[in-house]
């Protein structure tokens, strides 16, 4: 598994799977346990040289992934992708697998040769919560309206500023290309969230969750949802949906119709 004497510049894109719960993030971090932290390490060990990765979409504390895809450069060209692949996996902790290696073009990056990225979330209304489930799902235990969910779903489609589903970030835009938005589902008292935009702001997603689901449950109308963005205030929108709910499906660099997100 020696790299050969090939040299230049490298480029490889490799995807990855993770359970978000015990983690900070994805972002490497000083003193805590994160993704990138732990990926980083398995890589320089099996690499024998320290790596630095670049990310599609930075997931919080607590946010999973199905589909994550990181970019890596290096001087030399990696011999057997499958065995780097074997070796990080029996390297990595179980809840972080590494699903395929591959060589990408020069100047690709995961992050900035992103077209969308998809996310899903999931919430449970039965009245007694699955033990067996509760790392990914929010259990709210009430019935909801998901078709007054799916209007104000609607109404997020588009660009708009999302400054009132973001948290602040100083100096950055808020504003956002959403393409699809909708409720469904997944089977009796489970429903699913599916989105697909562009790129995402911090929290946004779990905004967006916490918004339709205030509306699914009668405390507000789908109709205020243009003036909540109009707002551009974080406050207008109300509750963030907690993070064990969602999950990065998948990212795309083509467009959705050549490479739509995956899934049933």
């Amino acid at each position: 598994m020696a790299p050969t004497q090939e040299t230049g510049v490298f480029t490889y894109r490799l995807d990855l799977a993770y359970e978000g719960t015990d983690f900070r993030g994805f972002a490497r971090q000083p003193q805590v346990r994160t993704v990138q932290g732990e990926l980083e390490r398995a890589l320089s060990v099996v690499l024998r040289e320290n790596v630095l990765t670049t990310c599609a979409g930075r997931t919080d504390a607590g946010v999973h992934a199905r589909r994550q895809v990181v970019s890596l450069t290096r001087s030399r060209r990696i011999d057997d992708e499958a065995a780097v692949v074997r070796s990080l996996n029996r390297l990595l902790p179980p809840d972080v697998r590494v699903s395929g290696l591959s060589r990408a073009g020069e100047g690709w990056s995961a992050r900035f040769s992103a077209k969308w990225r998809a996310y899903r979330y999931h919430v449970r209304t039965d009245p007694v919560a699955d033990p067996l489930g509760r790392r990914l799902v929010w259990h709210l235990g009430v019935p909801l309206d998901i078709e007054a969910m799916n209007r104000a779903a609607a109404l997020l489609v588009g660009t708009h500023d999302f400054s009132s589903f973001c948290r602040a970030a100083e100096g950055r835009s808020s504003v956002r290309e959403v393409r699809e938005a909708r409720w469904r589902v997944e089977r009796a008292e489970h429903l699913t969230f599916e989105v697909l935009a562009s790129s995402f702001c911090q929290q946004m997603v779990r905004s967006m969750v916490g918004w339709c689901v205030e509306v699914g449950r009668g405390r507000r109308e789908a109709s205020e949802t243009p003036g909540v963005l109009a707002a551009r205030n974080r406050r207008a929108a109300g509750q963030v949906a907690p993070p064990q709910g969602l999950i990065l499906w998948e990212v795309g660099y083509g467009t959705p119709e050549e490479s739509g997100p995956g899934g049933e």
